[in-house]
This record gives C-alpha cells, sequence and structure tokens, in this order.
C-alpha cells in the first residue's frame, strides 16, 4: 500500500532518489508544468510532498492539496515556492542545499573566464576566416579582484577557485557565520568600488530584486564583468543591457534572467558581450542525483522523522 503520493513538478527524478521513495506513488507534472498545471494536479492527487523541479508551488497549489506536509526543492533557491502561504498551512519548506554547490560553482567560473578571454566572439571570428592574434587582448585575471556577493557552498567555491588563480577575493554576505582566511569581507559599496568582476551567489528576497542597477553599475569600475548564476531577478536587466553597450561594463555571463524561458525577442540576444545559458548551472549528471537524493530526503525526514 501506499503511504501517499508524491508530486514532483519535471519529467522525472534520478533512480537513486526515487528508490529512496519507493514507498509513496510518484506523480510526475511533465517538463514544462505551468503554476496552473501543478495547482490542477494538487487538486487530483492530493499529495502529502511535492518536490519542486521546475516552476513553483504557490498558495493556490497548496489550498488544492489538504494532505500536502512538505514541499521540497530540487536544488538550493526556494523563491519560487510561497514560504508565507506555507508557513500558514504549517508546510514545511526545505532545500537541497549544497547539493549542485560544484556544479553551478564551475559554471559561473567558466562564464566568468568566457568573458575575460572573449572565448566566444574569438570563436566566431575564427570560424568567420579571421585571425586575430596581432589585434585582440583578453583581461589577465590574475592579480585582479573578483566580488561575491552572496558565501554559501557556491560562493565559497567559486572563491577557491579564484583564489587559486591568484586572484583577490572580497565578499558580501551578512549571513555567512564564518569564511576562509582567503575571502575578505566587505560592504557592498566596496564590492561596487574595487571589483574587476562582480558574480552573484545569493538568493533572491524583495530586499535585493534589482541589485545589480543602473546605480550600481555606474559605482563599479569601468570595464567590470558581471556574472549570475543565482536569480534573474538580482539584475535590472535594461539597466545591464544600457552598461554592456556603453562599455562601462565589459562583459556578461548570465545563466538566470527575469523571465524564464527567455522570450525570442529578449534584447539580449542581439548583443554579443551578454553571454547566455538556459539556467543550467547546476544541471550536470552527478548533480542531478545529488539533488533528487537531497530533496527526497528532506521530504522523508518530514513525513517519517528521517527515514
Amino acid at each position: 500500500m501506499s503511504k501517499g503520493r508524491i508530486l514532483v513538478t519535471g519529467a522525472d527524478l534520478a533512480p537513486k532518489a526515487a528508490a529512496l521513495l519507493a514507498d509513496y506513488e510518484l506523480v510526475f507534472a511533465g517538463k514544462t508544468p505551468t503554476q496552473d498545471d501543478i495547482v490542477a494536479l494538487c487538486g487530483a492527487h492530493d499529495p502529502v510532498a511535492v518536490i519542486v523541479r521546475y516552476s513553483g508551488v504557490n498558495a493556490a497549489a497548496m489550498a488544492a492539496a489538504p494532505s500536502l506536509k512538505v514541499v521540497s526543492k530540487h536544488g538550493s533557491g526556494t523563491d519560487t515556492i510561497d514560504k508565507a502561504a506555507a508557513a500558514q498551512r504549517g508546510i514545511q519548506v526545505r532545500a537541497a542545499v549544497g547539493a549542485n554547490a560544484a556544479a553551478v560553482a564551475e559554471h559561473a567560473l567558466a562564464l566568468m573566464l568566457a568573458c575575460a578571454k572573449s572565448v566566444v566572439s574569438l570563436d566566431a571570428r575564427m570560424r568567420d576566416g579571421h585571425w586575430d592574434k596581432s589585434t585582440h587582448k583578453s583581461v589577465e585575471l590574475e592579480g585582479r579582484t573578483v566580488g561575491l556577493i552572496g558565501l554559501g557552498a557556491i560562493g565559497l567555491r567559486f572563491a577557491k577557485v579564484a583564489d587559486a588563480m591568484g586572484m583577490r577575493v572580497i565578499g558580501f554576505d551578512p549571513f555567512a557565520k564564518s569564511v576562509p582566511s582567503f575571502v575578505q569581507r566587505v560592504g557592498l559599496d566596496e564590492i561596487w568600488r574595487d571589483a574587476d568582476v562582480v558574480s552573484l551567489h545569493c538568493p533572491l528576497t524583495a530586499e535585493n530584486a534589482r541589485l545589480v542597477n543602473a546605480g550600481t553599475l555606474a559605482a563599479c569600475k569601468r570595464g567590470v564583468i558581471v556574472v549570475n548564476t543565482a536569480r534573474g531577478g538580482l539584475i535590472d536587466e535594461a539597466a545591464l543591457l544600457a552598461a554592456v553597450q556603453s562599455g562601462q561594463v565589459l562583459a556578461a555571463g548570465l545563466d538566470s534572467f527575469a523571465v524564464e524561458p527567455m522570450t525570442a525577442d529578449h534584447p539580449f540576444l542581439a548583443e554579443p558581450r551578454i553571454l547566455l545559458s538556459p539556467h543550467i548551472g547546476g544541471v550536470t549528471a552527478d548533480a542531478y542525483v545529488k539533488m533528487g537524493v537531497g530533496a527526497a530526503r528532506n521530504v522523508l525526514e518530514v513525513l517519517e522523522g528521517g527515514s
């Protein structure tokens, strides 16, 4: 007999994670479920738990599932879950913190390097028959300053590699309890003023929405590089585009956007100095398993006390 249904807001779950939940019936929402789809599935199946891969879980979905006990994120960011509504209903919200930290940190580093070394544009130029050895100058990162906003598992992994590359690492995170000696804690004003690279590794909240905006970008060094593998809402996209076009920002590497999927007419698509990836920083074969197992264990911890 099934102990209840668990809704997965995606098309699949890693076999290792599914095996942990063998006593429950898994219901899959498909590859690209909308909020309305999730509300309807909650109403149809009354799950005891929801594992959030794509889209989110709002108050309407929670209201449609009176048996719901836990909403477990397949990853670390819980901004797509209505935590206030969950608290009102006694529903626990959990995240698989750190499960995709290595994957996201590596992707952020890849974007930083691609921006500094003009990887994409040089590749395109060569394919068009150009040999720019005598004219092109890339950015050397050794000795330059990287400013990290967010010093959790992802930010600190990024910091470790940046330090090994000979970069000066400064960081802002009012919630970090301790940081290694190679990271200098500073205020946000110092991030904008001193950083040659600004990389975002913080959750999106009402307080930090559009943290990167016309004012903060103007406070940066001319030619700063901006990297975002966190949440698109942290950036005022129009302001970033203007800053890239003016040369205030040398290049930007972005893995998340205000609206996802990105629309076909988004102005970023026409700007070659903005490098884009479809929010896949945490999507690796290894992270897929680690996030699934973490999400499943969080579900079991709530439903069964850590089974």
